[in-house]
């Protein structure tokens, strides 16, 4: 059987830095999603809406589906998704937020 037949895994890493400058709005579109799920029983509602009101990556965490960015891709199905959300000390100038050497290219970056 040749590659192209059998089934291949591949782990997707992506990290987003995100500035919450409507932390309200956050908040209310997280409601809403919670408020929106059918399924959710409502002890666990309860629960969610108080999360939501007092953490804004909580609130983001609720919003984002990660489904969403893959959904339109072609010869692929999702197997598994996990997210996370929280809060962090951002400095964009700071060496650990340098992203452009994560794929261990940096070392070529000197080539003409």
């Amino acid at each position: 059987m040749s590659t192209s037949e059998t089934a291949r895994y591949v782990r997707l890493r992506v990290d987003v830095v995100l500035e919450i400058d409507g932390p309200a709005e956050l908040t209310e579109a997280a409601e809403g999603r919670i408020d929106a799920d059918e399924f959710m029983p409502e002890e666990e509602r309860v629960h969610a809406r108080a999360a939501v009101r007092e953490d804004s990556a909580e609130a983001l965490a609720y919003l984002v589906e990660p489904f969403d960015l893959i959904r339109d891709v072609p010869g692929i199905e999702m197997v598994q998704a996990s997210w996370s959300s929280e809060e962090i000390d951002y400095d964009p100038d700071a060496v650990e937020w340098d992203l452009g050497g994560e794929d261990g290219d940096d070392e070529d970056d000197d080539r003409p």
